[in-house]
């Protein structure tokens, strides 16, 4: 598919997820189905930042590593796998099924690291908990939590849960998942899609005001990137300057 048709697919499914998050559930299955039959492999691994070498986590003897993956057919994205180890250190990917994998190395702060660990504790690391809802409910999904340390693994898997600890673990996990495809929108934007970088900046702006993003912090090279960068429009640069303003002043 040539530039211009990515362009004018992406600005299409940008609107149509705006509107869906503003119409809540009914909205978003619509935008998850005109999603999943537009998006092409490729489109959808263009979203986030280009891969460099697949890495993954070379756990140091006597670390461990929390495993976040949810699979869910049709939606965007279909496949997530975040692993952060209790050192910071990590990967996320990001894609469709039909994709091949490809991790990205990535870091959260001490303190998240910390604050998934502790969450993971309150759930025996996994270890023979239940965390299903066993009614009928809607596919929501299906994700698994699994922790690993040398020999021991635990592993948990749900569509929906009621429970405390593992609402909040899978709140950061997908925080830190809308971020990443946020920062891989921005920088993609940067370097294939002048005229888009300012809806994208629109988009980590309404993020940030709703507290959607764990780590803002992560965006502000990027974003000082932005505001030096001539080549762009200046409403564009006056945004990220805005944001990077806020985002420096709260933490």
């Amino acid at each position: 598919m040539s530039t211009p048709s990515l362009i004018n697919l992406r600005a299409a499914l940008r609107t149509a997820l705006r509107t869906a998050r503003k119409t809540g559930a009914a909205g978003m299955f619509c935008f998850c189905a005109v999603a999943s039959a537009a998006i092409s492999p490729a489109i959808l691994h263009a979203s986030v930042r280009a891969p460099s070498v697949a890495l993954a986590i070379n756990a140091p003897n006597g670390s461990a590593t929390i495993t976040f993956r949810k699979v869910f057919k049709t939606s965007y994205p279909e496949f997530v796998e975040i692993k952060v180890s209790d050192r910071g250190t990590g990967t996320y990917d990001i894609r469709a099924l039909d994709e091949e994998a490809s991790p990205q190395t990535f870091a959260v702060s001490a303190l998240l690291a910390q604050r998934i660990f502790e969450l993971a504790s309150k759930l025996h690391d996994f270890e023979g908990v239940d965390l299903a809802v066993h009614r009928r409910i809607a596919n929501l999904g299906e994700k698994t939590f699994r922790y690993e340390k040398g020999a021991e693994s635990h592993e948990v898997t749900f569509n929906y849960t009621l429970d405390d600890s593992a609402t909040q673990l899978l709140n950061i996990f997908e925080a830190l998942t809308r971020q990443e495809v946020d920062l891989g929108d921005l920088q993609r934007t940067m370097r294939y899609d002048h005229l888009g970088v300012n809806e994208v900046l629109k988009q980590i702006d309404a993020d940030y005001a709703n507290k959607l993003l764990p780590e803002p912090e992560q965006f502000l090279q990027t974003l000082d990137q932005i505001a030096g960068d001539e080549k762009l429009l200046e409403l564009a640069r006056q945004r990220a300057r805005a944001l990077a303003s806020r985002m420096r002043s709260t933490h």
